[in-house]
This record gives structure tokens, C-alpha cells and sequence, in this order.
């Protein structure tokens, strides 16, 4: 049994709600998280309805469970997420979770997407605020630095911004976000002992294990980590991805293949990829998406009691006939946004 975290808070928290939970240090910053924490870009438009009432009760529900890191983003739906979150968060007590948001990713139109600058960091962050209903977040992440023209911007602009809202008392760390682990570690590099968090996500799943040679050069940079989208946004799962996935549809194929070979055994390939997801040894907390209290009750049973021999078998079998090697879709992002932003200027 473990101790209750300091978020844990009387008339909210069941006595032995927290027990069983597992928290570590999330890195220099001294919060104690969990090790499964809460991704709320699922309260928006990206991945497809959710409904408002289910969402609430959701996320009460995975606090009141011991979660106690919730993530999200101005670009999850455009403000749509933070919305959700500070009209369920305004009926909890502040002293019951950590909160990390982001800056630098904000519309759909690629023109306007990204904006790494102080001037619109600053504008982002008081947004957050009002949008959350709070008077600061635990952790203000830079997102997705990768479709940065320069990181330059990032560590020049956008990083000393961020630390002078610290000093205002608006947030208390700093992160950085990036689907790419080289463009995280050169940014982390070129601003030595600047950032807190990181955060990086699909790079541990069933299909990629391309984190594995990154964990020790974040550790040894004392960085919090935040190992998120087990699931692959979606792609891991008997229901599989959004229409926007950028994996390709040679990836996709593969996965259905999976989710196919699940079905038929009456299981949920979410819950293996989760059970798989949480073995990474390094990561201090591991983010998913939940907007159903049946995938919060499924994620938490993946980690509590595992997988029984059923799934165990299957499991195996998916790992020795389907996900026999490494894959992403590094790069297709990149790619599609430069040469969307190139026509443009065309």
C-alpha cells in the first residue's frame, strides 16, 4: 500500500481512495503524480462526441480513483477542452489534482497553427486561466516544438515568457511537448536545465519502441516524464483511429489486423496495449485518454490486476505475428504541414 499523495484532500477523497494508486516524483518539480494521469484532449471535437455529463463523471470519478495529473491544450478543440475542464473542475477542490496545459499549437487552419512567440504565449496562458476557471496550472508545456521554424523561437521567445509567468504566479514548471524524440532532446540540449517536464507520446506502444534508447537521457536530465497515448491516439483499439490519423494506411491495415484478431477473442485490444504501455520502466506517469467511465474502469484494470491467461495469450500472439517490428509515422506531419505552408505562400 502507498501513502496518500499531497493532493489527496478530505470531504473529496475516500480514505483508502489513493492507497492503492502508485505515485512518483515528477522529476525536480517535487509533485508526487500518479502513475496513470488523465489526457482531456478526449473533451473535445479531435476524437470524435463525448458527451458532456459522462466526460464530468469520468474525471470525478478518476480523481476520486487516485489520477491526480490531468493534461490538456488550447489546440484540443480549439479551447473546447479547457472549456470542459473548468466546468467539471470548478465543483472540486483545487487541492485534489495538478493541471499542465500548453502553448505554441492553436488552430486547424495551417496559417495559423503555430505561434511560438512571448506575445502570444503570454496571451495563451491568461486564456488557459480564465478558460479553466484557475488562478495558475501546475505545468505550462511548449507544444509540439518540432513545427517550429527555428527552435530558436522556442528558446529565445516563448521559454523566457513562460518564466516570467512563473514568476506572476500563473504556472510553477515549465515542459515540452514533441511526437519527435531528436527535436526534444536538441531543444532540451540548447536550454540546458530550462525545462522541467517532457512529454512525448505513441513512442511506447505495441508498434514503436523507439523510446526506449531516449528514458535515460531524460532521466538524466531530471526531467519529469510523461509517457503519453499508449493507444496510439486511437490506432490501438478494437474501434481504431479518427480519420485523421496520420499513420499510413499500411500502418492501419496492421493495426485493424489486431483489433480484428481481439474481436474474435472477445477482448478489447486497448487494455493489452494499455497493460503493455505501463511496463516502461522510467516514465514517471503515463497519460491516457478517458472519456467513459467503462475506459477509465478498463485502463485502471490493466494496471491493478493485469491481464488474465486469455489476454496473456493474445497478447503474445499479437507481439510474435503482427507487431514483429518497430513503426511510426514520424516525419508525415512535418511534411504535410511545410508543404501546406509553402502553398500558401505560393
Amino acid at each position: 500500500m502507498c501513502s496518500a499523495p499531497a493532493t489527496f484532500t478530505d470531504g473529496f477523497h475516500a480514505e483508502d481512495s489513493c492507497n492503492c494508486m502508485q505515485y512518483s516524483t515528477l522529476g525536480k518539480t517535487g509533485l508526487e503524480v500518479s502513475k496513470i494521469s488523465f489526457g482531456a484532449a478526449v473533451f473535445s471535437s479531435i476524437y470524435g462526441e463525448f458527451e458532456a455529463k459522462e466526460a464530468e463523471a469520468t474525471l470525478v470519478q478518476a480523481l476520486k480513483s487516485g489520477v491526480n495529473y490531468i493534461d490538456t491544450a488550447p489546440w484540443y478543440g480549439q479551447g473546447q477542452s479547457e472549456e470542459c475542464l473548468g466546468q467539471i473542475l470548478k465543483d472540486v477542490p483545487r487541492s485534489a489534482y495538478y493541471i499542465a496545459t500548453k502553448v505554441g499549437r492553436y488552430c486547424t487552419d495551417y496559417k495559423n497553427m503555430f505561434d511560438f512567440s512571448a506575445k502570444r504565449t503570454r496571451e495563451s496562458v491568461e486564456r488557459s486561466l480564465e478558460l479553466l476557471g484557475l488562478e495558475y496550472v501546475d505545468v505550462i508545456q511548449v507544444h509540439d516544438i518540432e513545427f517550429a521554424s527555428d527552435v530558436g523561437v522556442v528558446i529565445n521567445e516563448c521559454l523566457p515568457e513562460l518564466e516570467n509567468l512563473i514568476k506572476e504566479g500563473k504556472a510553477r514548471f515549465i515542459g515540452v511537448t514533441s511526437y519527435s524524440l531528436n527535436h526534444l532532446k536538441e531543444c532540451i540540449l540548447r536550454a540546458p536545465g530550462k525545462f522541467d517536464v517532457v512529454l512525448f507520446y505513441a513512442r511506447y506502444t505495441l508498434m514503436d519502441n523507439s523510446l526506449e534508447s531516449y528514458v535515460k537521457f531524460f532521466q538524466n536530465e531530471n526531467l519529469g516524464i510523461v509517457c503519453a497515448s499508449g493507444h496510439a491516439m486511437g490506432l490501438l483499439t478494437n474501434c481504431g483511429p479518427q480519420a485523421w490519423h496520420p499513420a499510413s494506411d499500411e500502418q492501419k491495415q496492421l493495426c485493424r489486423k489486431a483489433a480484428k484478431i481481439c474481436e474474435e477473442a472477445g477482448i478489447e485490444l486497448g487494455k493489452l496495449a494499455m497493460y503493455h504501455f505501463l511496463q516502461l520502466s522510467g516514465a514517471t506517469t503515463f497519460l491516457t485518454g478517458m472519456k467513459t467511465r467503462h475506459a477509465l474502469d478498463m485502463n485502471l484494470n490493466a494496471f491493478y490486476c493485469g491481464l488474465n491467461l486469455k489476454e496473456q495469450e493474445v497478447l503474445q500472439l499479437l507481439k510474435d505475428t503482427v507487431f514483429t517490428k518497430s513503426f511510426n509515422w514520424e516525419g508525415v506531419e512535418l511534411e504535410r504541414y511545410w508543404s501546406a505552408m509553402e502553398n500558401l505562400q505560393n
